[in-house]
């Protein structure tokens, strides 16, 4: 029999947007976060998706918050791979802000959002109204992606691309071909934002994969309770990575509450595996994608 197939489970903590409002189990303040992650590392994640918040419970970019929570972590005995995010522009963080814990952390992995934004927000019959109507700038220009690539590079921090869209493809095809990504690449296809973003769907996340470059390692973030599990099974037979976690999901089933980060990693897990997969560990994670 042949080796069973390693996935890479990612959980994302708590993100840059919902609160306790939505989940009073989403950890905000870095004691949660740190606490919420090696939970969710215990559980089976491979990858902890990090994002920081104030005092407020906003989203940061301050690089003594991000220190603290990975310090906590790996004081906590914590071997996952920490991605650390650059995102944060729906929150109104600038470039700047959302970029300076390359140069000051340079973590192994941090996320890229490949494109210059999208257009969010969901047309409301009932009331006839816009909801989350707005456009989210990510970077001004093509000079401005070249640069922050570089920036990645320069620090040896391997960039997570996202892709929201099908234009994104095309960023992450010129800038591979500018040879400033690491091989393999690692691309996160998001999926279920409403707005200007790729739809949940087979045949959606089957045009993506095969636009990649080759070699390429993925994984998908569905976004919402509908989205979330659905497109695991698909992931899997196409042979991508998951990634879960209270930022893009606060459900664990149906109309229930997850209590946890932990929780929803491990139903991941016990999925993963029903399905004849095996999640990787952090050592074979970063075997996988070839980290320094």
């Amino acid at each position: 029999m042949g080796k069973i197939a390693k996935t890479i489970v990612t959980c994302a903590l708590t993100g840059a947007q919902q609160g306790k409002d939505a989940n009073p189990a989403l950890p905000e303040q870095p004691d949660e976060i740190i606490e919420a992650g090696l939970d969710a590392w215990r559980a089976g994640a491979a990858i902890l998706h990090l994002h920081a918040r104030d005092k407020d419970g906003k989203a940061t970019g301050d690089v003594g918050t991000f220190r603290r929570i990975v310090e906590g972590l790996r004081d906590g005995g914590c071997d996952a791979v920490l991605n650390l995010t650059t995102g944060g522009a729906v929150a109104g963080l600038s470039v700047d802000e959302r970029l300076q814990i390359l140069p000051e952390l340079k973590p192994e992995i941090a996320s890229f959002s490949v494109g210059g934004g999208s257009m969010l927000g969901r047309y409301d019959a009932k009331t006839e109204t816009w909801i989350g109507d707005r456009f989210v700038q990510l970077f001004t220009s093509n000079a401005e992606l070249e640069r922050v690539a570089r920036l990645f590079q320069d620090n040896n921090v391997r960039p997570e691309l996202e892709v929201y869209h099908t234009g994104m493809l095309n960023n992450i095809e010129t800038l591979h071909g500018l040879g400033v990504f690491d091989e393999p690449l690692l691309v996160n296809v998001v999926m279920g934002i409403p707005g200007e973003c790729l739809k949940p769907t087979v045949k959606n996340l089957l045009y993506v994969v095969e636009g990649l470059p080759e070699g390429a390692q993925w994984l998908v973030s569905a976004i919402g309770a509908r989205n979330h599990f659905r497109m695991l099974g698909a992931v899997l037979a196409m042979g991508g990575h998951v990634r879960v976690g209270l930022e893009d999901n606060v459900y664990l089933n149906r109309g229930e509450l997850a209590p946890s980060n932990a929780a929803i990693v491990e139903k991941a897990v016990r999925l993963i595996r029903e399905l004849g997969a095996e999640p990787a560990s952090p050592a074979e994670t970063r075997e996988i994608l070839k980290l320094h």
